[in-house]
């Protein structure tokens, strides 16, 4: 290839980068009070860059999760000021930017972050009116494609493995059973109510741990996968459909709720820990444990209540909070626990956004396409810029029970005789003649005509052997 040829490729591939420029990605440090977690990880730093993005960081962001500055820059990250990653083209974070970092996003940029557009309607109208697209992780829909890149399971289930390590650390005993030296130590019983990713994690640590888990769901389809995590699926003897046809649980009637409490109540007075997941989306959490509840329950134990944020799960829960009842019982209300595992976390936050991505840019070239054909798309895009495009068209996902198979009746009667039927006749007699042979040497009865032995012996082994291959 001539000097002059590369020269012309030279100047065509720089006319492109002018016409079609890699798009930047930033993530600032985060700025709510207890935040630990960032938006990427040097791992998925590397990952972005196959894709043709260019990334730049905030000196420190990755401090809480034990991310040095320089991890980001052996990643192939460049390091920039918190006021300067603002002006990149996609802004990636964790919770949804503050009052005072609104003013700070330039028009016609990308936010992808966690948004929560029912509970924060201003916050969507300053966005839109700040001329931005805004991306909510919170609002992937829930159906097979996207789950590679649904945010909210993912920290659903960190949630769950530390509400676990959390009661763990309150409840001040053993989880698993012991017998030793010095007297036997039973195993701790552990009540999850809510069988969904968090519900599920819980289940699982717990019984990793060794307790005894109950687990309780609206939901009777998930008993299968609650008994594969080691767990006792409790049942109402109620029918009532609960799936909403979203993948999330649907609000009961109130003859349902009643029957439910009931049961709460009883297992209140046996369990050591309880542990709570039940949300309704886009309404406060239903209230499932009673201050009498509390009262009823053993000095010690301990509750863990992951729907604080939305008002709680239980009557005396405090969000942000671990407190303790008058009756002696620890109430925990945290509202951080995935930020409480901060480097896990920000790897399965960061490998999420990454899955967005690759969904944005398919051509790997640097530049996103918001396609609004695709619904995993058109779901998380609740502002365009600056139009408020929230809420999505529903999508149906609720799966149709499966029907038990049924030969038709025109088969059944259709189908060929069996080539063994005009034998089944002879088959019975061998069997008879067969059974009276062997009661007549049990018994030494005279119950048989008088016949040779070779032939007495023919029909017997014709009889026992014989005869069972023939089919029906």
């Amino acid at each position: 290839m001539s000097i002059a040829s590369l020269y012309v490729q030279a100047i065509a591939f720089d006319r492109y980068l002018n016409e079609n420029p890699y798009m930047n990605i930033s993530i600032p440090r985060e700025q709510l009070a207890g935040e630990t977690r960032v938006a990427a990880t040097p791992a998925t730093v590397e990952q972005m860059l196959k894709l043709g993005f260019t990334i730049s960081i905030a000196r420190g962001a990755g401090a809480a999760a034990n991310i040095t500055d320089d991890a980001w820059q052996t990643a192939g990250a460049t390091l920039c000021s918190q006021d300067e990653v603002w002006q990149s083209d996609i802004i990636l974070k964790v919770n949804a930017p503050l009052a005072d970092e609104i003013p700070l996003l330039r028009p016609g940029c990308t936010l992808i972050s966690f948004i929560w557009p029912a509970q924060n309607p201003e916050l969507m109208a300053k966005l839109a009116a700040r001329g931005v697209t805004v991306m909510a992780m919170d609002a992937v829909p829930r159906i097979s494609r996207a789950q590679s890149l649904d945010a909210l399971s993912s920290m659903a289930n960190i949630a769950g493995y530390r509400a676990v390590v959390e009661a763990a650390h309150q409840f001040g005993r053993f989880f698993t059973g012991q017998i030793t030296a010095a007297g036997k130590v039973p195993p701790a019983k552990v009540l999850v109510i809510g069988a969904g990713v968090a519900g599920l994690s819980a289940i699982g640590a717990a019984s990793s741990l060794g307790a005894i888990v109950r687990a309780f769901d609206t939901r009777p389809e998930v008993k299968e996968q609650i008994q594969s995590m080691g767990a006792e699926f409790l049942e109402l003897n109620f029918e009532e459909q609960s799936g909403s046809g979203d993948g999330y649980a649907r609000q009961m009637s109130a003859e349902f709720i009643e029957a439910e409490m009931a049961l709460f109540a009883a297992q209140a007075r046996e369990v050591d820990i309880i542990i709570t997941t039940a949300l309704i989306p886009g309404k406060p959490a239903p209230r499932l444990i009673t201050r009498e509840m509390v009262a009823s329950m053993k000095p010690g134990s301990v509750i863990v209540d992951l729907a604080a944020q939305t008002g709680g799960n239980c009557e005396l829960t405090v969000q942000g909070k671990c407190i303790t009842s008058d009756d002696g019982v620890k109430i925990i209300g945290y509202t951080d626990l995935p930020a409480r595992l901060a480097a896990q976390s920000s790897q399965l936050y960061g490998t999420n956004l990454v899955n967005l991505l690759k969904l944005l840019c398919k051509e790997k070239d640097g530049n996103i396409v918001i396609d609004f054909n695709d619904v995993v798309i058109r779901g998380v895009t609740v502002v365009r810029e600056g139009e408020i495009t929230w809420p999505a068209p529903p999508i149906q996902v609720s799966a149709q029970p499966q029907q038990p198979k049924t030969v038709p009746t025109e088969t059944v009667k259709n189908a060929p005789a069996s080539p063994w039927r005009p034998y089944l006749f002879w088959r019975w007699l061998l069997h008879y003649l067969a059974g009276l042979r062997i009661a007549h040497r049990r018994t030494s009865l005279p119950i048989l005509p008088s016949l040779p032995s070779r032939a007495w012996w023919a029909i017997t082994w014709c009889g026992t052997s014989i005869t069972p291959c023939i089919r029906r």
